[in-house]
């Protein structure tokens, strides 16, 4: 399965076993993103969330 990057809109490949929620990254820009899925199994990306580090500063 392939999906067009929403910032690029450069070819994704996706993984056969890709489950929903899965990262995954352009290897046109280099962003990552969250892998879902639609109600016809069509993938749909967003942008990942960073999580950075809490150090309770």
């Amino acid at each position: 399965m392939k999906c067009k990057c929403p910032e690029c809109d450069g070819e994704i490949t996706i993984p056969k076993d890709a489950v929903e929620g899965e990262i995954v990254t352009c290897p046109d820009c280099g962003l990552e993103y969250e892998l879902t899925f639609d109600k016809d199994g069509k993938c749909n990306l967003k942008t990942a969330e960073v999580v950075g580090e809490d150090w309770g500063e």
